[in-house]
């Protein structure tokens, strides 16, 4: 079997130069496993064993892949015999040979993330160290991983002033010590966590030179996927098996590295050919998944990154249509647009709901579209995560919301009794079940009236109960004379949960923070839109949490096999497409992330980030962004992302209008058009991520008096964006006009609420 044949000339000349370090450069969807997988059967057909090749992945599904297609083109026995696997798995049996030169038994234990956690959280303890508010397990473990990842161990993190100028920065001067007592534990325990699984066969090649021969001996062939993806540790390990044989090849893109935030450092791609003298470069450039405009259209936005290898990545596919960019009025307008654009789609094209995705920045913009489309009833799934309002910060903020609304509610007071900690633990909880059990009465009846019942609990554990009891019944005070927005912001704030979520400034932590925020815009969007919409008796807090209720309902659909729309972050999205991807929120301020806005290096990898996004469509993609949306507890309007600006506009439909120059483009907002103050990125005050930002609401007034509306008056509304009034009816205060918005729909409007001007 000439396997050749089954490649074109690119991949063809990748596959068979074996004699020296070889670095393929591979765009989106140009066959970069493909090379791979016929690389390494090829080696097999000139005669390599299996056992002498070394192929590192970064998953476990894509080894599996790897291996299984390898067996199709040159038997099972012999890609069975393959050291192909993630480099945790591999350096993981390699370190069960080698132990006892690093100070191990061969029976060590690999400690998860909760293990690392709770060994953690002991050892904070121990030192008398706030484990509650400053030093959490889960930010002391994430400091310790990245340092870690860059070869910092614990002996010399005390030394590197960049370390411990940042723990002092952020008041945890003490992790050096932590990370210390956290080493000899672990090395004390015959135990060994995820990151010490490359740092210590780090450690075992340098300072063992007849251990690292042996296995750079052993291994003749190394070969890495995703390298623009390999951290500091990733890429010294590879470079040591491979110094003296130079047979090495690497697969990536550096215009797909957008992991960072995990350690991933682009320069091991960039600088590979200075590290490996005499490598031969080999490009994949073309894209077999994306129209032609598509290709272009992503190509004219990598083009403007400032280091780069350079590729001219082609399709032959289709011409295809233009990019569309969908400007909205608001976030609730955007969401309407896509599930109407993925409508019209389905109608026109006979296509299944799998066949779209929706893409965003960050997990907390799902909440828009989840709502919208339940509304429409079009079947949906989060990938890689779960809904918005099935999130713990979300169930523990509901939770607070269900037991201030319905003291009784068994569940939720069990949720959060002691959330956030206040020292009411288990065994606690456990009595007052049973209490409640023997006397046939309610949770909460018994945590009110613990004396009457007999609960034995100390002096010091009764008034902590009776705290939160209080509070519980002075949010319940303010239930009939607060709306949902106010008197849920309070909640958030007083009990604790505000100041617990952002404790903390790992990744995952800042995701919570986001998520806290946008169910706050919910929550105030919810309230404003019943006032104009004239229900303002459907705004309290028992209404809003009949409206999540309801939305709730719909997550424990368990059909798994029907259709269903993707929704899900760029960073999910990395490897998958879709015949058809909505990219939402572009808009500054939200993508590029304020995060990176003062890093040059940082924008550069959001740049990297829409790139892959682009990349995952097939046939159709959709750039949208909103003029204005709730965000932090106030109106924002931001201008579209400037990345946008960057995009050859032959290639983009703005709006349905087709080509426009930049400048109509960029003059297109009426938020602009109408004198709607926006500000640049660059002179925004930008919002600490490590501080709570609830403030009050502006009150927005109408842009036009009730007695001067009439039926068919075309309006531009704030949230609802262009529509027609078809009725109006009442007069002064009572006003009220029915109007049909080109993409929200029909909606009952009382003009003394509704926030929209004339346009004609």
């Amino acid at each position: 079997m000439d396997i050749l044949n089954e490649l074109n000339e690119s991949q063809r000349q990748a596959v068979v130069y074996n004699e020296g370090p070889s670095l393929v450069i591979a765009g989106a969807g140009s066959g970069k496993t493909r090379v791979l997988t016929y690389k390494i059967a090829y080696l097999l057909q000139q005669g390599m064993k299996p056992w002498n090749i070394l192929a590192l992945t970064f998953t476990n599904k894509a080894a599996r892949e790897m291996r299984e297609r390898i067996g199709k083109l040159v038997g099972e026995e012999s890609a069975r015999y393959i050291a192909m696997g993630t480099f945790h798995s591999i350096f993981a049996r390699i370190l069960r040979c080698e132990a006892e030169h690093i100070g191990y038994t061969p029976s060590f234990t690999i400690y998860d993330e909760n293990d690392s956690r709770s060994l953690l959280k002991s050892i904070i303890k121990e030192m008398n160290l706030d484990d509650k508010k400053v030093y959490k397990a889960s930010t002391v473990h994430s400091r310790i991983s990245m340092a870690k990842n860059h070869l910092l161990l614990a002996e010399d993190y005390a030394k590197d002033q960049y370390a411990i100028k940042r723990d002092i920065d952020a008041r945890m001067p003490a992790i050096s010590n932590i990370y210390l007592e956290y080493a000899r534990r672990c090395k004390q325990a015959n135990a060994m966590d995820f990151d010490d699984l490359l740092t210590l066969t780090f450690l075992l090649f340098r300072k063992n030179e007849e251990i690292r021969q042996k296995y750079a001996d052993k291994f003749q062939f190394v070969l890495v996927d995703e390298y623009q993806d390999t951290n500091a540790v990733q890429q010294r390990i590879v470079y040591l098996l491979t110094r003296d044989h130079q047979r090495v090849c690497v697969v990536g893109d550096d215009a797909q590295s957008i992991y960072a935030f995990r350690g991933a450092n682009i320069d091991n791609i960039l600088d590979f050919q200075q590290m490996y003298q005499g490598t031969r470069l080999f490009k994949l450039e073309q894209n077999y998944r994306s129209t032609q405009r598509i290709v272009q259209a992503a190509n004219s936005l990598i083009k403007h990154k400032e280091r780069q290898i350079h590729k001219d990545v082609y399709s032959k596919n289709a011409e295809g249509e233009k990019l569309q960019i969908r400007s909205a009025y608001s976030d609730k307008e955007e969401a309407s647009i896509v599930c109407n654009e993925i409508r019209a789609i389905q109608k026109r094209e006979s296509s299944e709901f799998s066949d779209f995705a929706i893409l965003y920045r960050t997990n907390a913009q799902s909440r828009s579209f989840e709502e919208a489309m339940r509304r429409e009833n079009i079947p949906y799934r989060i990938y890689g995560g779960m809904s918005f309002y099935q999130r713990k910060e979300i169930k523990d903020i509901i939770a607070y919301f269900r037991l201030v609304v319905n003291p009784n509610d068994e569940e939720a007071f069990k949720r959060i009794i002691n959330y956030p900690v206040r020292g009411i633990g288990n065994s606690t909880v456990a009595k007052i079940i049973a209490t409640a059990q023997e006397n046939g009465i309610s949770l909460w009846q018994v945590a009110l009236q613990p004396v009457a019942y007999d609960l034995k609990l100390s002096h010091g554990t009764l008034n902590k109960i009776n705290g939160f009891c209080a509070m519980i019944q002075t949010f319940a005070e303010r239930l009939e004379t607060e709306d949902a927005y106010i008197l849920g912001r309070a909640i958030i704030q007083e009990s604790g949960i505000s100041q617990d979520l952002y404790s903390e400034k790992t990744p995952e932590a800042i995701s919570r923070q986001e998520n806290l925020e946008e169910f706050l815009s919910g929550m105030q969007d919810f309230v404003e839109s019943r006032r104009e919409e004239d229900r303002e008796n459907e705004i309290s807090l028992s209404d809003f949490l009949q409206e999540v209720a309801l939305l709730t309902d719909l997550d424990s659909d368990d059909d798994k096999e029907q259709s269903r729309v993707s929704l899900m972050t760029i960073h999910s999205a990395k490897g998958l497409e879709f015949p058809t991807v909505f990219i939402v929120g572009l808009e500054e301020n939200i993508f590029p992330s304020p995060l990176s806005t003062n890093s040059q290096r940082e924008l550069e990898e959001e740049r990297r980030l829409l790139y892959v996004a682009i990349t995952r469509a097939e046939k159709h993609c959709f750039l949208t962004y909103a003029k204005n949306r709730y965000r932090y507890g106030h109106m924002e309007f931001n201008p579209e992302s400037r990345f946008l600006r960057d995009l050859d506009l032959s290639l983009v439909d703005i709006n349905g209008a087709g080509y426009r120059s930049a400048t109509a483009y960029r003059s297109s907002s009426p938020a602009r058009q109408h004198n709607i103050q926006t500000v640049s990125p660059k002179l925004r005050p930008m919002r600490s991520v490590t501080q709570p930002s609830i403030v009050d609401v502006p009150k927005v007034s109408s842009g036009a008096q009730p007695s001067s509306v009439s039926e068919g008056n075309i309006i531009e509304h704030d949230r609802f964006g262009i529509g027609t009034v078809v009725k109006v009816e009442g007069t002064g205060e009572n006003a009220k006009a029915t109007v049909e918005f080109q993409n929200s729909g029909t909606k009952q409007l009382l003009l003394k609420f509704a926030r929209f001007r004339i346009v004609k």
